[in-house]
């Protein structure tokens, strides 16, 4: 292939990740305006719904309190309010707002194209697993937004919002400052999730074994407890409830790493038997 043949191959492969960008951009753009019209019901139900002591939470840990014979768990109030001190404070935080929400709702559709963007590098066997890799990749992503906004979001409202260095010191937060908290508690707890999809792709690359894995397991178990710490209130509690969904997900992607090594290995003792085979 001469210089000018790989250049233009190379100005393609940007083509069509440009068009990639666009599409992805275009789909959050839509879906966000949809969020857009839909103000009351997000601000109303879903944003400033954690901040509410009845929140679903928040009553399942009193429960869970309460049949340990204790009420440690149980909140009456959260006692702060949310306010908006800039002229443009709400108009920009309801803009957004709703791309986040356009984010999330596209995510289905921009792993699809993620998928086609890669379709030309994989494999025939691997591109029938598209829908697979959707489905998987999507389920994955919105269980962990909703761990970040059902287990995150209030344990963080909670604790930071009823935190105070003094009596004299009162919390009124920012509108800004509080759907920043929840957004990205949410995010990040969707991203953590698509840990094992991620593990898929560097183990299908060779730049990841079960046994490197299972060999500094210790150390990820330490940075998971960090981790857990960041995103969360600082008390052991909050830290353990976290942590506990990211070891388990650290664990199932030592699985799925074992599995596509044991298939790499079948399809080279298949290959191996072939050429043996072929030869006189």
């Amino acid at each position: 292939m001469s210089e000018k043949q790989k250049e233009m191959s190379f100005l393609n492969h940007l083509e069509v990740l440009r068009w990639t960008l666009i599409r992805s951009s275009l789909a959050i753009f839509l879906f966000g305006m949809v969020a857009f019209m839909m103000k009351g019901f997000i601000f109303n139900t879903i944003i400033l719904a954690p901040k509410d002591a009845s929140f679903v939470t928040y009553r399942f840990l009193c429960s869970v309190s309460q049949a340990l014979g204790t009420d440690g768990l149980c909140i009456d109030e959260i006692p702060f309010i949310v306010q908006s001190r800039t002229m443009a404070g709400q108009f920009s935080t309801h803009i957004w707002t709703s791309i986040f929400f356009g984010f999330i709702f596209a995510f289905p559709y921009i792993i699809y194209e993620v998928w086609k963007f890669l379709k030309p590098a994989l494999y025939d066997n691997e591109k029938k697993n598209a829908k697979s890799f959707i489905i998987v990749s999507s389920l994955l992503f919105f269980l962990g937004i909703l761990f970040g906004y059902y287990v995150i979001t209030p344990l963080s409202i909670n604790f930071l919002g009823s935190y105070t260095v003094a009596d004299e010191v009162k919390n009124n937060f920012d509108l800004n400052s509080y759907t920043g908290l929840l957004k990205a508690s949410c995010l990040s707890a969707g991203l953590i999730f698509e840990l094992p999809i991620i593990i898929y792709f560097l183990t299908k690359l060779g730049l990841v074994t079960p046994e490197f894995l299972k060999k500094y397991r210790k150390y990820a178990l330490v940075m998971v407890l960090i981790l857990a710490a960041v995103i969360t209130p600082p008390d052991i509690i909050s830290q353990v409830i976290v942590a506990i969904p990211m070891i388990i997900l650290y664990e199932v992607s030592i699985k799925i790493s074992k599995i596509i090594i044991q298939k790499q290995e079948k399809e080279k003792e298949k290959e191996n038997t072939k050429v043996q085979k072929s030869k006189p």
